[in-house]
């Protein structure tokens, strides 16, 4: 869904409850500004982020937002539900919004959601844009999961995530998937069977479909990274956080492979 825009003098008229005849007087008196910049063409296009003052007063002045959570497994990715906590929930117990933005909670959506027992980054925005370009197939944007699985790994995993998997309901074959060994080992009655899994498409239940061609069962599934932004390792389970505007921006940097 890309981010709509309107005419800056429908935008004053309808504000204002004036016509666009007078809107058209105030903008040749250099009354209204957007973005700090005074405006003088009636055509101009305007999106909800854009700081739209009459006079130095502010008529509009959205801030977009972009937060990052550390999602905890029994959390759901939603913004209501009535069975489970959901990661709004978990938002509105730390207060994360400050500066006068609670109001704008409810503009916020999930980018890339997580099951109910899967955990780790998740991304909630109101910039459409954003995170439209963040889960466009065309963009590639990389997903990094640990997966701790119950049976022992062999390298022929390697090869069956990188030529992709043939998933009969959908009629698709998944893209190439990296796959990584972390751990493959039985240390003191302990079993550590643990990948890493990096991917550019979402299906559904894709990871755990694909190691079910092992008959290998995930038992635990987290998000590391999305893009080149990594989850803060001093971010707690269930805690989030504004992103920088280096993340904002550095999310999309291409990846070393």
């Amino acid at each position: 869904m890309s981010l709509s825009t309107a005419r800056l003098d429908r935008f004053i008229s309808e504000h204002c409850r004036i016509s666009r005849r007078a809107v058209r007087l105030m903008l040749a008196q250099k009354r209204i500004t957007v973005d700090g910049c005074i405006a003088d063409e009636i055509g101009q296009r305007i999106d909800k982020f854009s700081k739209i003052t009459l006079d130095d007063d502010i008529l509009q002045a959205n801030q977009a937002l972009y937060i990052m959570l550390n999602k905890p497994i029994g959390v759901v990715s939603a913004t209501k539900d009535k069975l489970h906590k959901t990661v709004i929930d978990l938002l509105d117990e730390q207060d994360v919004f400050f500066d006068g933005l609670s109001e704008q909670k409810e503009s916020l959506h999930i980018v890339g959601r997580l099951d109910l027992n899967t955990s780790g980054l998740l991304l909630l925005t109101n910039d459409s844009r954003w995170s439209e370009r963040l889960t466009s197939p065309e963009h590639k944007v990389e997903k990094c999961y640990r997966v701790t699985l119950k049976n022992p790994i062999t390298d022929n995993y390697v090869d069956a995530f990188a030529d992709g998997m043939y998933f009969s309901f959908e009629n698709i074959t998944t893209k190439p998937a990296k796959f990584k060994i972390i751990a493959n080992k039985t240390t003191d009655q302990v079993n550590e069977y643990i990948a890493e899994v990096k991917l550019i498409e979402g299906r559904y239940h894709q990871i755990k479909r694909m190691f079910g061609r092992f008959r290998n069962p995930v038992i635990g599934l987290h998000r590391q990274a999305i893009g080149n932004l990594l989850l803060d390792d001093n971010l707690a389970t269930g805690k989030s956080r504004h992103l920088t505007d280096d993340e904002v921006l550095g999310i999309f940097t291409k990846q070393q492979a």
